[in-house]
């Protein structure tokens, strides 16, 4: 890293985004913005040319999503460390990025001027850094993971549950999956069962939560 000004890249498809992370380092002249950009398809490319110790990337963006970006960039520049910024933290999603791109830190877009400085502090330095609702919600998704794991549906089930979200009735299911009402109403029997719902407001909330539908 260097001994100087800690050099850093800004990815958002927002430009606005880009000027108040802009706008939040003024006054801390060790760090040093070489490349802001809007477009995350020509950042791989661009690093080549760059002396750079932090990328902070969007999650969110049309062109190429952040995960794909970080990614591609710890790939080919195992050394850059990558903050990943959003509007919400969603834990699933952060565990992702942890995974398969080894992210030193990721920010919402709504904290101050005082954590984000913390943060590239913390980074610059070696650590890491997670908002506090990231670190929550990260401990959710782990906990809906352990939670699914136990519950074990099986892919009819889920299916079934799919149906039930359409408001079908256990005839209309029993035809749409070519089986007999007594097996449908079986299932469902299990499946309040496994995730521990007694109504199907309650399952319907249940499958939203651990992402079993859409």
């Amino acid at each position: 890293m260097s001994t100087t000004k800690i050099k850093l890249v800004i990815v958002d498809d927002h430009q606005i985004v880009i000027d108040g992370l802009r706008s939040l380092l003024k006054g801390y002249d060790q760090y040093e913005i070489v490349l802001e950009s809007t477009h995350p398809s020509t950042i791989v490319n661009a690093l080549q040319h760059l002396d750079v110790d932090i990328l902070l990337t969007d999650v969110m963006m049309p062109e190429m999503n952040g995960l794909d970006l970080a990614k591609q960039v710890r790939q080919h520049y195992p050394s850059v460390k990558i903050i990943a910024l959003s509007m919400n933290g969603e834990g699933s999603l952060v565990n992702q990025m942890i995974e398969e791109s080894d992210i030193s830190g990721y920010l919402l877009k709504n904290i101050g001027q005082t954590e984000f400085i913390t943060a590239l502090n913390k980074i610059a330095a070696g650590g890491i850094y997670f908002s506090e609702e990231v670190l929550q919600e990260m401990l959710k998704a782990s906990e809906r993971k352990k939670e699914d794991a136990e519950v074990n549906l099986t892919v009819r089930e889920i299916e079934i549950i799919g149906l039930i979200e359409k408001e079908y009735s256990n005839k209309k299911i029993a035809e749409e999956l070519f089986l007999s009402e007594r097996t449908v109403e079986t299932h469902r029997k299990n499946i309040f069962r496994k995730t521990k719902t007694n109504s199907v407001i309650g399952l319907i909330k249940y499958a939203y939560e651990h992402k079993l539908i859409h």
